[in-house]
């Protein structure tokens, strides 16, 4: 059974695309199908510039990539939806409320992952043994969610670049890149 990680911007332009590229790079030899929307996304339009350098960068080919618009069975699918900001978590989650217990931001789900431990005995009871890697990380992280103080609200959101420099687009892609390690290295230890 192969996971899927959908990652949700805005407008499917930048953060999520990048988000995207990054996570195929870390996620190399994984399980897993990687992809993305966004919750006012026009479908069909290209990454944005210097969002396609990342994704160049990341050893990607974003000349084919086109926006999409979040749509429910995009989430109902996903195995993993990680949001850009607070705001995009929650129309994730109204547009499909069943998707709530695997909806995060990729700020929060970094944390989260670095407090789990994939390896816990207490998931044996619930661990399906046809699962993939992405949900034990998704039920670790959930566990690791009571042992963690609440963040700031501002800690969850991802600054969107848009309309900045190649420089704050390389920053939002460090800040994505260091989220998303502790996510592979979860998903590394839960497959």
């Amino acid at each position: 059974m192969v996971d899927r990680v959908l990652f949700v911007c805005h407008a499917n332009l930048c953060r999520s695309p990048m988000a995207e590229y990054l996570a195929r790079r870390l996620l190399a030899g994984q399980p897993v199908v990687v992809s993305s929307a966004g919750t006012d996304a026009v479908d069909g339009l290209p990454m944005h510039p210097y969002a396609a350098e990342v994704a160049t960068w990341a050893g990607g080919d974003p000349t084919g990539f086109r926006t999409r618009r979040l749509r429910g069975e995009h989430l109902v699918g996903a195995t993993l939806v990680l949001a850009a900001t607070r705001r995009q978590r929650s129309v994730c989650t109204a547009l499909a409320p069943a998707a709530l217990h695997r909806t995060f931001t990729l700020r929060q789900f970094a944390r989260l992952a670095e407090a789990a431990d994939a390896a816990d005995p207490a998931d044996d009871a619930v661990a399906d043994p046809t699962d993939g890697p992405v949900r034990a990380a998704v039920r670790a992280a959930a566990r690791a969610r009571g042992r963690l103080q609440p963040a700031t609200p501002d800690a969850d959101d991802l600054v969107d670049p848009i309309g900045g420099t190649a420089a704050d687009f390389r920053r939002c892609a460090e800040e994505i890149e260091r989220s998303l390690r502790p996510l592979a290295a979860l998903i590394g230890t839960a497959g």
